[in-house]
C-alpha cells in the first residue's frame, strides 16, 4: 500500500533526482518553457514553485539558499532579476502545465512546464477575453432602462435654443440607429 507516500520517486536514486529536479529548474527560470514527460512536470513544479517564492525577497539569505537548491549562478541571477519583478504581486502558481500528448519512441505522456507571467500568448488571450462583451437578455434589460433615462433627462431640459434642441434631437437618433 502507498499510504503517505507522496513523492513520485521517477525510478531514480536520491541523489539522482536531486540533480535532475535542479537541472530542471534550472533551464525552466532561463528558458522560460521547456518540454518534459507529465510525471517529471509535476515534481518539478513542487520543487520550483518554493524556490520562486523565495525570490520575491532579494537579500543574501535568499539567494544562498536558492543557489543551494539550483547549483546554477546564471539561473539565480535571472531568478532574482526578471522573474522575481513579473511575479511579485503573484501569491502563487507560477508554473503551468500544458499537456501535449504521448511521445512517440515510448509513449510516455509529454508536456510543456512554463512560467505563468511569460506566456505571451496567454497573455494577449486574456486580454481579449476581457475585452469582449456579453450578450445576453441581461444586457437588452439595461438598454432599455439607459434609453429612457435619456429621453426624461431631454424632456426636463428647457429648450431656449432652436440649435441645441436639433442637436440633442440628432444624437438620440443615432443612438437608436446603434442599438437596433
Amino acid at each position: 500500500m502507498r499510504h503517505l507516500k507522496k513523492v513520485n520517486h521517477l525510478g531514480r536514486t536520491s541523489a539522482h533526482r536531486k540533480a535532475l529536479l535542479s537541472n530542471l529548474a534550472s533551464s525552466l527560470i532561463l528558458h522560460k518553457r521547456i518540454k518534459t514527460t507529465v510525471a517529471k512536470a509535476k515534481e518539478l513544479k513542487k520543487f520550483v514553485e518554493p524556490i520562486i517564492n523565495r525570490s520575491k525577497e532579494n537579500t543574501t539569505h535568499s539567494r544562498r539558499v536558492v543557489f543551494s537548491s539550483l547549483k546554477n549562478k546564471e539561473a539565480v541571477n535571472e531568478l532574482f532579476k526578471t522573474v522575481s519583478d513579473k511575479v511579485a504581486n503573484r501569491p502563487g502558481g507560477y508554473t503551468r502545465i500544458l499537456k501535449l500528448g504521448n511521445r512517440v519512441g515510448d509513449n510516455a505522456e509529454t508536456c510543456y512546464i512554463e512560467l505563468v507571467d511569460f506566456n505571451e500568448n496567454m497573455l494577449a488571450s486574456a486580454d481579449t477575453k476581457k475585452a469582449k462583451t456579453r450578450r445576453g437578455r441581461s444586457r437588452k434589460k439595461t438598454d432599455t432602462t439607459k434609453s429612457t433615462t435619456q429621453e426624461t433627462i431631454v424632456e426636463t431640459t428647457p429648450q431656449t435654443d432652436n440649435t441645441s434642441a436639433e442637436q440633442i434631437n440628432n444624437s438620440e437618433n443615432k443612438d437608436n440607429e446603434v442599438k437596433e
